[in-house]
């Protein structure tokens, strides 16, 4: 007989397991350290998140599995491949930066946001993203959800005393809950009609399903979507975007912004084109409308943006987002047209580590002009390059790679390698939407841009830069212009290894 007892393969399960860990320690140190050391628990958190992400390193010479079903090779419940590696490196490289903002925050907003509570839900959140590429079975790819999100509840309403944020924490909890509860009647539905939850599994038993079962099948995978399709802020699933950004902590909008959707994203990867590539002609159609639908909602909602509204430039970032989980939605519904499915969603992935590099850095410089300024108009950003040249170009290279232009080359290559996915899959109709919402975004994001070098209005205010703050600031630099000068990399590290 076949032992029940397995092995835990520690290393594998490593950079998830670090970032939990070091959330429960902050948690118990929370209780015993006096409010004048409150400061190290951010620091041992931003060293436990690069631990978490440097454990990445031993990695990636070979795939591991644990958690495996006995007599079943291949079938397991957590894998580090390739693909696992890639997006745990985003979300937890994501979530290291924001931390580094987070410092900033916490010590401007003093005692209306608690720092041990703060931190421990931060870490618990990064810890569900992290698990959540490396899920191979239905209920712990939903458990790695949930520990991701619910954190994040908690986190945009943590502010003492600020109605704002508590509505937009609720307004978030209500949509996101009942987004869960469809989905996972939609894992229900998918389960009983193959009788299993791994990934693996339910991509050959789905083929063999009785005749009668094919409409819930069907009404699984699109309930099962609609949990994705909200973490990615999809729309119409997007509603919650614009005011939770600006109710929440201005860190954790930028957490919300990349990892988030790194969350969304891989779901509806290892959903679709791993458990469910059969049914590509239901996933495949519904991707592409929501692609097309969420990116011209996104970019005409950030056009619509008053210089002058109080947050204009967190609201103005928030559309943005949405406009770019279209594109990122793109090369996921050219998987299931295209004969190199592999490909496709190796464009994604790209896409993906660009995006958060440079929207991390955008965020990082809201952070900064949002100390001088609270409101953080987009009209407050005029005349930055008097005050602070050197974060004034650094923002525009940001806007500059968001929007897709030169010196912006890493924005250029992973707009090329989206549209250039929709082409080859036979999407025409979606490269041509994807081409007009491009042209959109220009004029925001360069009227943004313009706004930074014209002359300012009255005495031009200096910004101080803190270290953590500057720190932020250099890694997202630092990464966005390497890539420029190298763009090939990407793709060549995203080789998504899920085939």
């Amino acid at each position: 007989m076949s032992s029940l007892v397995q092995s835990v393969d520690w290393l594998a399960i490593a950079p998830p397991t670090i970032a939990a860990v070091v959330g429960l320690v902050v948690l118990v140190a929370d209780l015993f350290v006096g409010e004048t050391r409150k400061p190290l628990l951010g620091w041992f958190s931003v060293a436990g998140l690069t631990a978490a992400t440097l454990m990445l390193l031993p990695l990636l010479d070979a795939d591991r599995s644990t958690f495996c079903l006995v007599g079943e090779e291949g079938v397991c419940s957590y894998t580090a491949d390739r693909f696992t590696l890639v997006i745990q490196f985003l979300v937890l490289g994501g979530a290291l930066l924001a931390a580094l903002l987070s410092v900033t925050a916490l010590k401007d907003e003093g005692e209306r946001l608690p720092e041990g509570e703060y931190w421990f839900l931060f870490l618990s959140s990064a810890a569900g993203a992290a698990l959540l590429p490396a899920s191979r079975d239905l209920a712990t790819l939903v458990v790695a959800l949930e520990v991701a999100s619910l954190p994040a509840f908690a986190l945009v309403g943590l502010r003492h005393g600020d109605r704002k944020s508590s509505e937009a924490a609720l307004k978030f909890f209500l949509s996101s809950v009942t987004a869960t509860a469809v989905s996972l009647l939609g894992v229900s539905f998918v389960y009983a009609a193959t009788g299993t939850l791994h990934l693996t599994l339910v991509a050959e038993r789905v083929l063999d399903v009785d005749g009668q079962l094919h409409t819930l099948t069907q009404t699984g995978v699109v309930l099962t979507l609609i949990g994705f399709a909200f973490k990615t802020a999809a729309v119409p699933f997007h509603f919650w975007v614009p005011d939770t950004y600006v109710g929440a902590p201005l860190p954790i909008a930028a957490y919300l912004s990349v990892i988030g959707k790194a969350v969304g994203f891989t779901g509806l990867i290892l959903v679709t084109v791993v458990a469910l590539p059969s049914y590509a002609d239901v996933w495949g159609p519904a991707l592409a409308a929501l692609a097309a639908l969420t990116m011209t909602v996104g970019n005409v909602g950030a056009l619509r943006q008053q210089a002058t509204r109080a947050y204009g430039a967190v609201r103005l970032l928030a559309w943005s987002s949405v406009g770019q989980a279209g594109y990122l939605l793109v090369p996921i519904a050219a998987a299931a047209y295209s004969g190199d499915a592999e490909k496709s969603i190796g464009s994604t992935v790209a896409y993906a580590l660009m995006y958060g590099a440079v929207n991390l850095g955008a965020f990082a410089v809201a952070a900064l002009v949002g100390r001088a300024h609270r409101l953080n108009r987009v009209a407050d950003y005029r005349g930055l390059y008097t005050s602070s040249p050197l974060t004034a170009l650094l923002l525009a290279f940001f806007l500059l790679c968001l929007a897709g232009l030169p010196p912006g080359v890493i924005g250029l290559f992973a707009k090329v390698t989206v549209f250039s996915a929709a082409v080859d899959a036979g999407l025409g109709w979606l490269a041509v939407v994807m081409a007009v919402n491009v042209v959109i975004a220009l004029v925001y994001y360069l009227q943004w841009t313009a706004l930074l070098f014209r002359a300012p209005e009255g005495e031009p205010v200096r910004h101080r830069l803190p270290a953590p703050l500057t720190a932020a600031l250099a890694l997202t630099g630092v990464l966005g212009i390497a890539l420029s000068g190298a763009p090939q990399l990407v793709l060549r590290f995203t080789g998504t290894g899920l085939f």
